[in-house]
């Protein structure tokens, strides 16, 4: 590392409400830049110039110390990198539990490259060449949403025929069979619990899951709507739950 790329053991703490942002880029300059730009913003930095030093860094492989690593609250994420790319890094983190939320820097601005990022665990993704006041701002609405989310605890249970949601355990259960989701699956299938029948369009589901000043593609809805059909659905292309209208939305039942 040189002297711009903070490792946690010599990084001071830098609390400033914005959170610490971990950028992994290989390319020296675009890394600098992007590290001093969110500097100057108030956010606390960690660099990584490969993939798997960045897994580590997350809590990723059997070497990282938990205790020792810094909580990271965001991710900014080439997806060209040596050893173990961007993509792959994405979908591992994703597959262990790891919920830190991932913007994706890329050269590859197609659509089918932003559907594929999305689909791998991608919360956010910003095509190069960007401007720095808008990286800024997208981090800043990360953030915002992640830390936002809390809600007044609710008491009762949640039912809906074989689905039971817990609220305040964060827990679901299909036919007494508890169903692994991460957060914002569950946030999303608690709206929808919540008001059982009703159509929610995918604006409607970003405003109450990610929040208003969501800045990326609403495809990302489709793909968590198809990861919880995964989970609950016998037959995922055949929902008997999580329902498609047709021009309109999703409803429960």
């Amino acid at each position: 590392m040189d002297s711009l790329e903070l490792s946690p053991q010599t990084q001071p703490s830098l609390r400033v409400g914005l959170g610490r942002v971990l950028v992994v880029e290989d390319e020296e300059l675009i890394r600098e830049t992007v590290a001093l730009g969110l500097a100057e913003d108030g956010f606390d930095i960690v660099v990584a110039e490969d993939g798997l030093t960045a897994l580590d860094m997350l809590g990723g492989t059997s070497v990282s110390s938990r205790t020792n690593r810094p909580e990271i609250n965001l991710v900014v994420l080439d997806l060209m990198l040596p050893g173990m790319n961007g993509l792959d890094l994405c979908r591992l983190l994703r597959h262990q539990g790891i919920d830190v939320p991932i913007l994706v820097l890329s050269a590859k601005g197609t659509e089918t490259d932003r559907v594929v990022g999305l689909e791998i665990g991608a919360d956010d993704y910003l095509t190069k060449p960007f401007g720095m006041r808008e990286l800024v701002a997208r981090c800043r609405a990360l953030l915002r949403r992640q830390q936002g989310k809390s809600k007044a605890e609710k008491g009762s249970i949640l039912q809906f025929e074989d689905i039971a949601l817990y609220p305040q355990e964060c827990r679901v259960f299909l036919k007494d069979e508890e169903i692994n989701l991460s957060p914002k699956e569950f946030r999303i299938l608690e709206m929808f619990m919540g008001q059982p029948r009703r159509v929610w369009s995918r604006d409607q589901i970003i405003d109450q899951v990610w929040g208003h000043d969501f800045m990326g593609d609403n495809k990302t809805v489709d793909v968590h709507i198809r990861w919880i059909r995964e989970k609950l659905e016998v037959d995922p292309s055949h929902p008997r739950y999580l329902k498609t209208v047709r021009g309109f939305g999703y409803r429960l039942g």
